[in-house]
């Protein structure tokens, strides 16, 4: 052969499939990132909180500001107190924001449950309305009064009652009152039950009514309209104050404790709050290892008291 010849050259790989393949393999990375992301996502886990009302202004606010901590939050609305706590037990919610310690030592005790507080949220007056009457001492003789029917709101209307000179009571009255304890003939008034959401709608039936704070504002009342009110500041009211809840089993649970910190320190929550108290919430965060000290008290009473 020639060494002027033209060399044979060797077959030139083509490129295409090894960049096609390169694409592809890239696109499938990419797809099952975006998979897991998708997926992380929708398996995140919402907070499932139950409230009385929920239509109360601050409940928007608090998820949006839970939200912007990297938490969901679903708040689930119920029409009357018996319900939340047992959802909390059946595990249908992680945690319920409604009631105070005695409400929650009642139902620990009546149901052998061991719900616990996780933090505080503020205490609250019960207070007295009537449509009838400008003041206490304008109701007559003989005339009906309504509280609440659920032991521990009951106790406490009953002693505002006393308070205002509308009843006595027997004992002189404790978180365990209730109406076989007044005492009829050293009464001015007479005393039905009826449950929390009724009370305030059957106003135009009655003298005067304890009406729950958070049916006050919903019902068209003004706070200040009271004719009386329990003294929400004293340091006996401890048991009063309001809670979240939790199963016990959850009670360090850290996206928890994070919960209850919006709640206490955002200030559009805390501000809404007011407003939509009439501003007689008084705030609190007390710490949890008092509130579970008074639940404890308040539960060792009241199994007492059922004996």
């Amino acid at each position: 052969m020639s060494n002027d010849a033209p060399l044979i050259e060797a077959p030139k790989k083509n490129p295409l499939p090894l960049v096609i393949a390169g694409v592809v393999v890239l696109a499938l990375i990419a797809g099952l990132v975006y998979a897991l992301f998708l997926r992380g996502d929708d398996d995140k886990e919402t907070v499932r909180i139950g409230v009385v009302g929920a239509s109360d202004p601050y409940w928007d606010i608090y998820v949006k500001a839970a939200k912007d901590e990297g938490i969901d939050v679903e708040i689930v609305d119920f029409t009357e107190y018996s319900q939340p706590n047992p959802a909390v037990t059946n595990e249908d919610l992680d945690l319920n924001q409604f009631q105070h310690i005695v409400y929650l030592a009642d139902y620990n005790v009546s149901n052998d449950q061991d719900l616990t507080p996780v933090g505080a949220t503020a205490i609250y007056p019960l207070a007295l309305f009537s449509e009838r009457y400008d003041s206490v001492e304008d109701i007559k003789a003989g005339e009906t009064v309504a509280v609440p029917n659920d032991p521990s709101n009951q106790a406490r209307g009953l002693l505002v009652l006393q308070s205002a000179g509308l009843i006595k009571l027997k004992s002189g009255g404790s978180i365990f009152s209730d109406l076989a304890d007044v005492d009829e003939d050293a009464s001015k008034v007479k005393v039905k039950a009826l449950s929390a959401e009724l009370t305030v709608t059957s106003l135009k039936d009655l003298a005067a009514a304890i009406v729950n704070n958070d049916f006050v504002d919903k019902a068209g009342l003004k706070f200040e309209d009271a004719i009386a009110t329990d003294d929400p500041s004293d340091p006996n009211a401890l048991p009063y104050v309001n809670i979240f809840a939790a199963r016990a089993e959850d009670k360090d649970n850290a996206t928890y404790k994070k919960l209850v910190e919006i709640y206490q320190d955002t200030k559009a929550v805390t501000d809404s709050v007011q407003e939509v108290s009439g501003g007689t919430a008084i705030l609190l965060k007390t710490p949890v290892e008092d509130l579970e000290a008074s639940l404890a008290k308040v539960e060792a009473d009241t199994k007492a008291q059922k004996k």
